[in-house]
Formats: C-alpha cells, structure tokens, sequence
C-alpha cells in the first residue's frame, strides 16, 4: 500500500521525470542519464542539485538493492531530494526482474486505478503465485484487497510484504490504515510508528500518530 493520504498512490513523479527526461534528450536538450553507478555516487554529493539527479537516476535505472540508499534519502535536507527519493523507492520496488511479472503488475495497477478490483486481485494473485519472492505483488494485491473493504485478507497480505521486505514503509503504514478500520487504534499506532520510522515524509500521518497518542491517553485516563 501506498502514502498518498493513507491511500493507493502512484509512480507519478519518477514516471514524470523519466518521460521528460526522454523528451528532452530526444530534443537534443538533456544529457544522457546517469548509470546506476552514477546516480549512487551522486546521491551522496554535497550539491542538492546532484543529489536530485542521483535520485531520478536510480528511480530510473535504480535495482532492489539500491533501496537502502534511496530510504537514507528520505532525511536529507532538501524536500525535493526526498520527494523524488521517494518516488524513486516505489519505481525500484516494482522491478521484479522478470519482464512479464513487470507487465503484470502494470496491468493490476490499470485495473485497480479503474475500479475493477476482482480483476486486480486475480492479476496481483497471478503475481504472487509467479513469483512469491516479490514483495510488491503482496503488496499491490493487499491495496486492491484493502479498498474492496476485506480488510483481514489484506491485512495478511501487508504481513507478507514486510517478511519480504521489513522496510516497506507502505505495507506498514497499510497495517496502520487496516487496523483503524478494525477500531484497534493500539495496533495502528504501532504500525504507522514503524512507517514514520522509515519515512518521516508519509502525508498526513504524523498527525494521526499525534491523534492516536492523545486519544489513547485520554482513554487509559478515563480507565483509571
């Protein structure tokens, strides 16, 4: 699951990025992008401007591995570098390294974006019997199976997204959603804790963390 106001987002500013990035080579105004070796090298330079292009690089031509580099993007000091972080986190996320299961989850994507969830869970079910190793077809299919209201069902998937991928910020602050859906505001406090641990930058949720505290205060207050 994805950040967007606790809700499913999308690969828009990497994708963006990417397609412009494309347009204006083509046009003969834009520099090939950086290697994957680069853009690491660059996400650590002291020029925020590099640090950007390191990030679009990676959200580019970025691998499963380079995730770690990208998360400790997620605290730099320039907000563009971390937005594009961010973004760059899900594209690499979503290279399973198998182009079919690739193609796959870019149709699930379409078909949930549309509404038509039985079609995106059977695609994202196609997924994880394929290749149950990738984490982000878990992932996708406890979105589709969260916003079809079978909040136990996605629930299980958010747990097998994290054993595969602990510091998927997403899975857990899905968790956190599931849980305020099932009225156990402890449980979701905790998993949108760990989310915020990863990244600090999920909208809207550190001020329901802020509210979760308050109101479980107040409710051991009441209790005393």
């Amino acid at each position: 699951m994805k950040r967007r106001n606790l809700t499913l987002g999308s690969w828009r500013a990497v994708a963006l990025g990417a397609v412009c990035w494309a347009q204006a080579m083509a046009a003969g105004a834009a520099p090939e992008p950086p290697s994957r070796i680069e853009a690491l090298a660059a996400l650590t330079s002291p020029d925020a401007g590099e640090r950007r292009r390191g990030a679009l690089g990676l959200g580019v031509k970025g691998k499963m591995e380079d995730a770690a580099a990208l998360i400790a993007a997620l605290r730099d000091d320039d907000e563009l570098v971390r937005a594009i972080a961010e973004e760059a986190v899900w594209a690499v996320w979503s290279r399973s390294g198998d182009a079919q299961v690739d193609d796959l989850l870019k149709e699930g994507v379409a078909q949930m974006s549309g509404g038509r969830l039985h079609e995106a869970i059977e695609t994202f079910t196609r997924i994880v019997e394929r290749k149950p190793d990738f984490a982000e077809g878990w992932n996708k299919r406890a979105t589709a199976y969260f916003l079809a209201g079978e909040y136990r069902r996605s629930l299980a998937d958010c747990d097998q997204t994290i054993k595969r991928n602990p510091q998927h910020f997403g899975a857990l602050s899905g968790c956190g959603q599931i849980y305020l859906q099932l009225d156990d505001p402890d449980k979701a406090l905790e998993y949108l804790r760990r989310a915020l641990a990863i990244n600090p930058n999920l909208d809207g949720v550190e001020s329901i963390v802020e509210k979760l505290e308050s109101f479980i205060v107040r409710r051991r207050r009441r209790s005393i």
